[in-house]
């Protein structure tokens, strides 16, 4: 009893660190949704005193599973439920401990099986005050062998259930990290069109997030290795919002993009323009970079440990559009990336402050002698750039089914990769970057397995900075 008191605090620290952290970072105050409905038909919810167990049945790129029966064991008593519309359980538990789920498998649709029948009756340890979870795969026969899911933690069992806003944007809860169900090919669809979609949709969100780093660059010539962590920032800002707090993902995304916009404020006001007034060298503030990046990696371990944080923790349904599926949440991610991309394209070519940033990108000097404020500037696409990063923090864990403690990190390789094969500098240039390797890493996998996709893109990098290191619209500078 006593260790399960020590986690739980354990637990509340951590969850109440991460609120003090968003409230410092985003000036913005939240208060706490009441005690969860007890209803039969209402998500669980876990507290102090209960745990929350939630299981999904679905098969891999078609979508949820209802009517499949299932028992939990391991209380004083088992536990039978059967799957919703959305193909979940979620089961109340009042004591910590491993519990044994067991799919009857007499009640799976006709012509279909488990994915791995010999692991049926798995463990999943519980905690209170937390959630735990399993997705169990179902395939036709011939496929049957690979794993039945796997086991997911602090995962709520819905977010604002009853908001409209969320109606099919949900993503698959515990989905392997960094994997999109996109890049599978269901049935009635072509494997090649499937992998180029999903390619193109990566491409548009990692553009998103790594335009930022790319403005900030082209107006203080600084490599910013943090930017992963805004991306990060986004993620977990969303999932503490939706999963903690209850609150609409739609809200939650305002939350993350007002939260990147502020810790953006304060790092340039607090290090980066301390730094250019005393004549510190882009050498050392890049290093600089480097710790925040190394801090702020071990602050979201500390704040929300090493497991996988889905947003939200239902399953969308995929769309079948001719050759290729999309789900809900992709399409929304892909509209809202698409929309913010233009604005920024309008607002670089035709607002003053645009016009003031690729003056100042083009030649500081020349443009504060022409009466153009370069601080003012530079302050605020610090701001706009980590605002651009934590929105495409949230948009790429929707569309990779979930965030953890170095999502951004993992990513930022990418970002750069992106950034220099379409141009240091140059907006355009980054967006045509980030679709040219969303595509490569989507489309190695035909010859390379899944874990070395990212490998492709990195080969890229090598390849431009050899043949072309200005990039595809970087301008070519003489050296000597």
């Amino acid at each position: 009893m006593r260790a399960v008191a020590c986690r739980d605090r354990s637990v509340a620290l951590r969850r109440g660190g991460a609120g003090v952290l968003l409230v410092l970072l985003s000036a913005l105050s939240t208060i706490l949704v009441g005690g969860a409905a007890h209803a039969a038909t209402a998500p669980c919810s876990p507290d102090d005193a209960t745990a929350c167990l939630n299981v999904t049945v679905t098969v891999p790129g078609t979508g949820p599973v209802a009517g499949v029966t299932l028992t939990v064991e391991g209380g004083d008593e088992p536990v039978t439920a059967t799957t919703d519309d959305a193909g979940k359980v979620s089961v109340t538990l009042t004591a910590a401990g491993d519990y044994t789920v067991t799919v009857d498998e007499s009640t799976l649709p006709a012509g279909t099986v488990l994915r791995d029948p010999a692991a049926n009756g798995a463990t999943v340890a519980v905690a209170l005050g937390r959630s735990a979870g399993r997705i169990v795969q179902i395939v036709p026969p011939g496929e049957a062998g690979g794993a039945t899911g796997e086991q997911t933690d602090d995962a709520s069992a819905s977010a604002a259930p009853d908001d409209a806003s969320t109606a099919g944007v949900d993503s698959e809860a515990g989905a392997e990290a960094e994997a999109s169900a996109e890049a599978s090919a269901g049935p009635g669809t072509n494997r090649y069109a499937q992998l180029v979609l999903a390619g193109i949709v990566f491409g548009v969100l990692l553009a998103l997030a790594s335009l930022g780093a790319n403005l900030i660059y082209g107006t203080t010539g600084l490599s910013n290795f943090a930017h992963g962590e805004l991306v990060t920032l986004g993620g977990m800002t969303a999932f503490m919002a939706v999963q903690w707090w209850n609150l609409p993902l739609w809200a939650a995304i305002v939350v993350s993009t007002a939260a990147g916009g502020v810790v953006g404020w304060l790092l340039n006001r607090v290090i980066f323009a301390p730094l250019r007034r005393r004549g510190v060298g882009i050498t050392q503030q890049m290093i600089v970079t480097i710790g925040l990046s190394l801090a702020g990696l071990s602050a979201f371990l500390f704040f929300y440990g090493a497991q996988p944080a889905p947003i939200v923790a239902g399953i969308s349904q995929r769309m079948q559009i001719g050759p290729v599926q999309i789900s809900g949440q992709s399409l929304v991610s892909v509209g809202v990336a698409l929309v913010v991309l233009a604005a920024v394209a309008f607002a670089l070519s035709r607002t003053r402050l645009g016009r003031a940033t690729r003056a100042v990108s083009d030649n500081p000097a020349l443009a504060a002698a022409t009466g153009i404020k370069v601080e003012s500037v530079i302050s605020r696409v610090w701001i706009v750039s980590a605002a651009l990063a934590s929105l495409g923090g949230v948009l790429l864990a929707l569309y990779l089914n979930t965030t953890r403690f170095n999502f951004g990190s993992t990513l930022l390789l990418l970002m750069f990769a992106a950034i220099t094969l379409g141009g240091l500098g140059s907006p355009l240039g980054a967006v045509l970057g980030a679709l040219v390797i969303g595509l490569v890493v989507e489309l190695s996998t035909i010859v390379l397995p899944n874990d070395m996709r990212y490998a492709s893109a990195l080969v890229i990098l090598i390849l431009v900075l050899l043949l072309r290191p200005q990039g595809i619209l970087g301008r070519a500078e003489r050296i000597g």
